[in-house]
């Protein structure tokens, strides 16, 4: 009987949800569940101030201390990794998780599918993951993220209020329900037996092209573009609080000048930015932006 090793943290619950749906196809005594558990708790709801000081670590991928894991096997027939991206990078428990040695052998040989619950970016993240995999000897075989549909600022304010307040509910009874829509959260099993057949086959060949062919996976154009700029500025940055903020008080200040460029990045420059480019620019890219795109939905 085949292995499986699934794998995620979760802050919200909502990607333990997504997973639980997932792994509704697979036969239960093939799974081994994992939850990934920081020895110091990163709480949720976050504080604003939190929040923005996990910046650097995250985005410069420094890991943190987790609970020790208990594996059931040395080997296993595929591994699933359920994560969250967190600034454009992948969240802290997933980047440890990831450089753990004993984690590591496990990939080593194993075919390898990645899970996403996010607001709507997870290019950047993504494409640290497909390193580690790669660079511990595993093979990425398949890629499933679900996120917020609603359009980029609608997004960034319901998901504010949520990570903040801890309450998945409607903003001001007004704005949509923030976080990876219900329905998709409830069709997750659909990528599961996609993903299960081809466990039974041991043919994981055309798993993403299938994965794909529910069409339930876009990339919008304005997020590859936010994303093909975002993590470089991000990772300056980071460089610069970690370079400067030398005791508690300068991180602060710096951590807090971050904060007032990414809010006036979001919601003053990115739309004029966004219009100028989707106007002047993007009309001369159609085949670039395709090609990109077709890449990121991809697995290479």
């Amino acid at each position: 009987m085949a292995k499986v090793l699934v794998v995620n943290y979760s802050q919200s619950g909502q990607l333990h949800e997504i997973i639980d749906n997932f792994l509704a196809p697979f036969d239960p005594s093939q799974v081994e569940r994992i939850i990934i558990k920081p020895v110091k708790p990163i709480n949720f709801p976050w504080t604003s101030e939190v929040f923005y000081d996990t910046m650097p670590e995250c985005v410069l991928e420094e890991p943190i201390q987790l609970e020790p894991v208990n594996y059931g096997s040395d080997k296993y027939d595929l591994i699933v990794i359920g994560y969250q991206p967190w600034f454009l990078s992948p969240s802290l428990p997933i980047t440890s998780l990831l450089q753990d040695p004993d984690f590591q052998r496990k990939l080593n040989g194993t075919p390898v599918v990645t899970i996403i619950g996010g607001r709507n970016m997870w290019l950047n993240s993504q494409e640290s993951i497909k390193k580690y995999i790669r660079e511990a000897g595993g093979t990425l075989v398949g890629n499933i993220p679900l996120m917020d549909r609603e359009p980029n600022l609608i997004s960034v304010l319901t998901i504010f209020h949520w990570m903040l307040t801890g309450r998945k509910e409607r903003k001001w009874n007004l704005l949509p329900v923030p976080g990876v829509g219900q329905s998709d959260i409830d069709g997750a099993g659909r990528f599961g037996s996609i993903v299960n057949n081809a466990l039974k086959t041991n043919d994981f060949a055309n798993l993403q092209r299938q994965i794909l062919s529910l069409g339930l996976i876009e990339i919008p154009t304005d997020i590859w573009f936010i994303e093909m700029r975002g993590k470089k500025i991000f990772k300056i940055w980071a460089g610069l609080i970690k370079k400067k903020g030398t005791t508690p008080e300068k991180r602060k200040f710096f951590v807090n000048l971050f904060k007032y460029y990414l809010l006036i990045a979001l919601f003053v420059a990115s739309p004029i930015i966004l219009t100028f480019y989707f106007v002047l620019i993007a009309p001369f890219m159609q085949s670039k932006i395709k090609k990109e795109k077709e890449y990121f939905y991809g697995v290479a």
